[in-house]
């Protein structure tokens, strides 16, 4: 997971208008700075082409963007279809200019993902891996043997009910604004909106990483509360910073108007 809001550098079947593919209601919703008009709505499956080019510009060096955009594309389906995550698209002058995604419940997330997209997410993997022989191997010596771990019978979590369970740590997976629309309040807006859902789902807190140094949005998250939990180094060699935001101060808000 990659979070930077400053975004410098940089179901097959559409959701109805407001509401999530998990039948949730979440209302549209306005900037209440009328000088500085946008709107935050649930993510649908039309929104996935923007989704995903700005992923890829963005966050290039992830592995699963490595793996190509059609794999990148189902990957990030995963996160309209399933009750624990959240993702959200930031419209100005009738465009998207930002995204977040999310998920409330990790495990149980995962668990999603598997029973309901493993298959095609396979499948798409094996056919990029297979023209990516260099990014093949990465995957072997790297991240087979994790892979196969958590495909191990009885692993895997008790199911969780619809929300999160209590004192469970949501993670911001990835959260773009483009350039274009900087310093509007953007990047703020859809942080707070995943923050306000998981404390009302009952997280104890909110985590993400960043990366380190000056091409990061450490600073970014400190000045709005988020506390330094440690340094991390992807299999990659990138070097990234956690940050994790206890939950217990921040009260569940409605949405913004």
């Amino acid at each position: 997971m990659d979070a930077d809001p400053r975004a410098t550098a940089r179901s097959d079947h559409a959701p109805a208008q407001g509401q999530t593919p998990a039948g949730r209601l979440v209302p549209e919703m306005r900037h209440p700075d009328q000088r500085r008009p946008f709107f935050l709505r649930p993510m649908t499956p039309t929104d996935l082409p923007f989704v995903v080019e700005e992923h890829l510009g963005h966050f290039p060096h992830g592995f699963f963007a490595r793996l190509g955009a059609g794999f990148l594309t189902s990957y990030t389906r995963t996160y309209l279809t399933g009750a624990h995550a959240r993702a959200y698209v930031v419209e100005a002058a009738g465009r998207p200019v930002g995204f977040l995604v999310g998920v409330l419940d990790p495990p149980a997330h995962r668990r999603h993902v598997l029973r309901s997209h493993g298959p095609r997410l396979a499948a798409r993997a094996l056919a990029s891996l297979t023209v990516r022989p260099a990014l093949a191997w990465h995957f072997l010596r790297t991240r087979l043997v994790r892979y196969l771990r958590r495909l191990v019978p009885g692993r895997a979590t008790p199911a969780a009910g619809p929300v999160a369970s209590p004192g469970v740590t949501a993670v911001l997976s990835h959260v773009v604004v483009v350039s274009s629309a900087r310093s509007l309040g953007i990047g703020e807006a859809l942080v707070g909106r995943f923050v306000a859902e998981a404390a009302a789902a009952g997280c104890a807190r909110a985590s993400l990483v960043t990366q380190l140094g000056p091409d990061g949005a450490g600073p970014y998250y400190e000045r709005h509360g988020w506390l330094a939990r440690g340094e991390t180094r992807t299999l990659e060699g990138r070097r990234l910073v956690t940050y994790d935001l206890p939950l217990g101060a921040h009260p569940a808000r409605g949405p913004d108007r």
